[in-house]
C-alpha cells in the first residue's frame, strides 16, 4: 500500500512540475514574441505536454492517433488552421473593419482571420488564459501532425506509404464524395493511424461541419503534409505574437470599457444606487427562470417547470426562446450585446417592473427603493474573470461625482469538474486554491448543501482548484487533491479569479461593501478521474438542465427574499 501510494504521490510530482515548465515557458515565449512549436524553442513546451498527458488529449504520449483529443482541439480553434503554417496570434487591431471575415471556432468565442493561405490571425482579448488555451491546443495539434508523417513517410527522399497517396487523391479531387470514395479514403487513412475502420468511421461525422462534410480528412491531410514539409523541407511553422498584443496584454483595456458601458447605463437608468446583485452565468437561465412561465402559458400547460426548462434548451425551439426574450425586454431587462471584444454579454434586471403577479415579483418587498437590481454577466474565461469583475466592482466616475456601488452580493454559477461524482451532480465549494501557486481562497459561502435537500441530485461541499486550464487536467495531480487533506470536490477555470477581485474591491479598496455576500455554485460537467468522462467525451445535453435551474433558482430566491 505504502508504495502504490509513493508511486501516486511521484507522478503527481512529475505532472505538477510540467505544468509549471508549460506556464513558465509560454510566458517567456509570449514576451519573445515568436517560437517555432516543432523546433527547439518549442520543445519544452512538447515535452511538457508528454509528460504531463492531460486527460483531454488522451493518447498523446502513444504512436496512434488521438481521434477524440483532436475533436476537442479542432472544435476550439478556426476552420482551416490546419492548413496554415503561420499563426499570428493578435489584439482587437481593426481586422473587423477589414474584407477578412471573421471566422469563429464551434466552442470558444473569438474572433479569427484567414488573412492568405498560410496565415490565421487569432484575435485574444481574454488574457493570458486564452493564450495557455490557444498554444496548448497547438502544441498537442502539431505533435499529432507528426505521429501522421512517422506512419506515412517511407525514407529522408519523400515516398510515401500507398495508403497517403490515397488520402491525398480523395482530398485534392474536392467537391463532394460518394459513399463508396469516402469509405475507401476511410480504410487508407485507418492504416496509416492506427484506428481501425470502425473507430475512423465513427468520428467522421464528429469533424463535419457545414463547410466541409470531409472536414476529417482534410485535417489528416493538411496535419501531414505540413510535418513532412518541416521534416523534408525544412518549412517551420511559426506562432508568433504581434507587438500590440503584448504591450496591451494585463492592462484591462476591454475589461475597462465592458464595465464602463454597463456602469453608464445603469447611471443613465437611475439604477446606480438600488442593491445590486451581480451574477456570473449564462445568458439564459436566470431569463427563462423569470419570464419563461408568463411568456409561455400555451406551451407550459401539463408540464412541469423543469420539463418546460428543457424545451427552452431544445436548440429546435428558437420561437419559444425568443417570445421569452421579448417578454424580459418589455419587463425590466435589458440586453447588452459586447462591443469591447471581452465576448462577454450582459443582462440588467431592474425586478421592479417585474410582471405583476408572477411568482418572483411576489416574494419582493413593497418598498420600491429597495427593490434590487440583478446583473447577469456570461462566463468569463479564465483569468479574464478577475479583470472585467475588478473593473465593474470600481466606482463609477460622472462629470460631477464618484459613485460608489451598491454591490449587495455576487453569484458565480458554472460548470466544472467533479472529483466525486458525475455529470450533473452540484458542487458547493468553502475554498478556491490556485493550481500551480501557494494562492488560496477561503469564503462563506451563502449557498449551503442543505439549500437543494430534498431536490433530489446529488450535491457535494468542499474546497475547488482554479486551474490553468481544462486542457491541463491531469488525474495523477487530481487524484493527489482529491485524495489529501486539501478535501477538494472539483476543479473549474475562473472561482480564484472572481475572488481575488471581490476581495481585493470589499477588503482592500473599499470600493463595495466589505459585507458583501457571495454564492459559489457548479454543475458537473464531467469527471476527469474517471475513463471515459472527461470534456473530451462529450457535452451534458439535457442532464444540465436540472443542476443549471437549481442552483439560478437558489440564488434568485435569497437576492429577493
Amino acid at each position: 500500500m505504502s508504495i502504490k501510494k509513493k508511486h501516486t504521490r511521484t507522478r503527481a510530482q512529475e505532472s505538477s512540475g510540467a505544468i509549471e515548465r508549460l506556464y513558465i515557458t509560454m510566458r517567456h515565449l509570449f514576451n519573445r514574441g515568436f517560437y517555432k512549436p516543432m523546433g527547439v524553442s518549442g520543445e519544452t513546451l512538447r515535452d511538457s505536454l508528454l509528460i504531463l498527458r492531460p486527460e483531454i488529449y488522451g493518447s498523446i504520449a502513444e504512436e496512434k492517433i488521438e481521434l477524440q483529443g483532436l475533436i476537442y482541439v479542432i472544435d476550439r480553434l478556426p476552420y482551416g488552421i490546419e492548413e496554415c503554417r503561420f499563426i499570428n496570434l493578435t489584439s482587437d487591431e481593426g481586422y473587423k473593419d477589414s474584407h477578412f471575415e471573421p471566422i469563429i471556432p464551434a466552442k470558444r468565442r473569438r474572433n479569427c482571420y484567414r488573412i492568405d493561405d498560410e496565415q490565421m490571425n487569432i484575435e485574444v482579448t481574454r488574457g493570458r488564459s486564452e493564450i495557455y488555451d490557444v498554444l496548448t491546443h497547438l502544441t498537442f495539434l502539431y505533435i499529432e501532425s507528426h505521429k501522421i508523417m512517422k506512419r506515412v513517410l517511407i525514407n529522408e527522399e519523400g515516398e510515401v506509404v500507398r495508403d497517403w497517396q490515397k488520402l491525398e487523391t480523395a482530398v485534392l479531387k474536392g467537391g463532394k464524395l460518394s459513399q463508396k470514395e469516402k469509405e475507401i479514403a476511410l480504410t487508407h487513412t485507418a492504416n496509416f493511424l492506427g484506428r481501425t475502420f470502425e473507430e475512423v468511421s465513427e468520428v467522421y461525422g464528429d469533424f463535419s461541419c457545414k463547410e466541409d462534410e470531409n472536414r476529417f480528412l482534410k485535417i489528416i491531410y493538411y496535419l501531414g503534409k505540413g510535418a513532412i514539409a518541416e521534416h523534408l523541407n525544412e518549412y517551420k511553422r511559426l506562432i508568433s505574437f504581434s507587438p500590440v498584443l503584448r504591450e496591451r496584454l494585463g492592462h484591462h483595456i476591454h475589461g475597462e470599457v465592458w464595465a464602463e458601458r454597463i456602469k453608464s447605463v445603469l447611471h443613465n437608468k437611475g439604477l446606480l444606487q438600488r442593491p445590486i446583485h451581480i451574477i456570473s452565468a449564462n445568458m439564459h437561465s436566470v431569463m427563462n427562470t423569470l419570464y419563461a412561465e408568463g411568456a409561455l402559458v400555451t406551451e407550459r400547460k401539463g408540464k412541469t417547470t423543469f420539463e418546460l426548462f428543457e424545451m427552452l434548451s431544445n436548440s429546435e425551439n428558437s420561437k419559444m426562446r425568443l417570445k421569452v426574450s421579448k417578454k424580459a425586454a418589455a419587463n425590466g431587462m435589458t440586453y447588452l450585446k459586447d462591443e469591447s471584444g471581452t465576448n462577454i454579454d450582459v443582462q440588467i434586471f431592474d425586478t421592479q417592473l417585474l410582471p405583476k403577479g408572477s411568482f418572483y415579483a411576489e416574494m419582493l418587498e413593497s418598498n420600491t427603493a429597495e427593490m434590487p437590481v440583478i446583473i447577469v454577466m456570461d462566463y468569463a474565461f479564465g483569468e479574464q474573470a478577475y479583470e472585467t469583475l475588478d473593473e465593474l466592482l470600481k466606482p463609477f466616475a460622472t462629470a460631477n461625482k464618484v459613485e460608489l456601488l451598491n454591490v449587495d452580493s455576487v453569484s458565480i454559477m458554472g460548470k466544472a469538474g467533479i472529483l466525486e461524482g458525475g455529470k450533473g451532480d452540484i458542487m458547493i465549494p468553502t475554498a478556491h486554491i490556485f493550481e500551480g501557486t501557494a494562492d488560496n481562497y477561503p469564503f462563506k459561502n451563502k449557498l449551503k448543501k442543505k439549500d437543494f435537500e430534498g431536490d433530489g441530485i446529488n450535491v457535494c461541499t468542499g474546497a475547488m482548484i482554479t486551474v490553468l486550464g481544462t486542457s491541463l487536467q491531469n488525474r495523477d495531480i487530481l487524484r493527489f487533491f482529491y485524495e489529501s487533506t486539501w478535501n477538494v470536490i472539483g476543479l473549474e477555470m475562473e472561482g480564484a479569479h472572481y475572488q481575488k477581485a471581490i476581495q481585493s474591491a470589499s477588503k482592500i479598496r473599499g470600493s463595495i461593501n466589505p459585507k458583501v455576500e457571495v454564492r459559489y455554485a457548479y454543475y458537473a460537467s464531467d469527471n476527469p478521474l474517471e475513463t471515459g468522462s472527461t470534456l473530451a467525451s462529450g457535452g451534458l445535453g439535457t442532464t444540465g438542465v436540472k443542476p443549471t435551474y437549481l442552483i439560478t433558482e437558489k440564488i434568485l430566491r435569497q437576492i429577493l427574499t
